[in-house]
């Protein structure tokens, strides 16, 4: 185990999520520093509205048999400074300003250890705060790069919490047209705050009208669907959307990206649609290898998690990945509980909480 200058056991302040769907912070032992990672002093950390707090949500309506039990780490965002490096860290180097990412690694927590492969630099340019959001730009991302948008191509975006944001602005810089279906009033003027322009509110307009009007004369070449929940009638309302070939078939790709549930017809019901389901960051997170360092063959597996990573700190180095509108609040370690119970029960207040660290 880890210890400090003193020779005691070291200790950290982290986040769990307890049995009853409770979130906390608890002092518990540091982790064991392992071969091929960074020992990270957490200045930030991003709390995740949907998947995170999907666990959340789900435990507080049937909590676990154990109310008491710790479901431990909480936590998959974060970004800090490098204070120990173990093994082989390849460009790592203790003092570097890093953004880290990984379900039981990069927890809320004021110190984590990460593999080498789940971590990459941030330059002067870019906060910590900045930088937490690296881990969900990469997921959109993916999903994004399993499209392949064209140049000019016409497309939806269904849901404006933070990965449905920043995929709208991804498709952008890909050159495609973009338009948000959204009905929170806060997160549309967050994505618009962003750069996205075009925006079909559900609860106030119809959406299949506003989004025909807004691709006509060709119709959606694809759509994304970056939400939870049952999506069955929204799959139709953009089924409704996409561009129809001259015998009346839809066509197009529809990229699952959230983690709404859709029930799928075949044949006739679905035209010669492209359905596909978008999972993670790219190439590699959970391969226990990768992540400590073995890398895949660059000319055969373009896009790892890590390129991701690096790609999405680039962007916003270069201000034109924006991130700043999407944080709401601000708040310590300490009161995790409160930010969790924010984004439970006042979604159309808060989206991105961002965690500050003390040590």
């Amino acid at each position: 185990m880890p210890h400090n200058k003193k020779g005691t056991m070291m200790k950290r302040m982290a986040a769990v999520i307890m049995g009853n769907g409770e979130v906390k912070a608890i002092e518990q032992e540091m982790p064991e520093l392992l071969d091929n990672e960074v020992m990270i002093k957490v200045h930030a950390s991003l709390i995740s509205p949907g998947t995170e707090m999907g666990g959340v949500k789900a435990l507080r309506e049937t909590p676990d048999e154990d109310k008491d039990r710790k479901l431990d780490p909480f936590g998959y965002a974060n970004a800090g400074e490098i204070i120990e490096v173990k093994g082989d860290c390849k460009e790592l180097k203790v003092g570097m300003r890093v953004a880290a990412m990984g379900g039981g690694k990069a927890s809320h927590a004021n110190y984590a250890n990460v593999p080498v492969n789940l971590v990459v630099p941030i330059p002067d340019s870019v906060t910590c705060e900045q930088a937490t959001y690296a881990c969900l730009a990469a997921t959109a991302l993916q999903g994004v790069r399993r499209t392949i948008p064209q140049l000019g191509e016409y497309g939806a975006v269904l849901g404006a919490g933070i990965v449905g944001n920043l995929a709208g602005q991804f498709y952008q810089l890909s050159g495609a047209n973009v338009i948000l279906w959204e009905g929170m009033d806060n997160r549309i003027e967050m994505a618009k705050q962003c750069g996205l322009k075009d925006f079909a509110n559900f609860k106030t307009q119809d959406t299949v009208e506003v989004t025909k009007e807004f691709a006509a004369p060709y119709g959606l070449d694809f759509g994304m669907m970056a939400f939870g929940g049952n999506a069955t009638e929204t799959f139709a309302s953009l089924k409704d959307c996409m561009k129809v070939s001259a015998d009346g078939h839809e066509m197009g790709r529809v990229i699952l990206i959230g983690g709404c549930k859709v029930e799928i017809g075949g044949g006739a019901y679905s035209g010669n649609l492209d359905i596909l389901a978008s999972s993670r960051t790219g190439a590699g997170y959970h391969d226990p290898e990768y992540e400590v360092g073995k890398d895949y063959p660059a000319a055969f597996v373009q896009f790892t998690t890590q390129r991701n990573l690096k790609e999405i700190i680039r962007l916003l180095d270069a201000g034109r990945l924006l991130v700043d509108p999407m944080t709401t609040h601000r708040m310590a370690l300490a009161d995790v509980g409160k930010a969790a119970d924010l984004l439970v029960d006042h979604p159309d207040a808060a989206m991105g909480i961002i965690l500050q660290m003390s040590h």
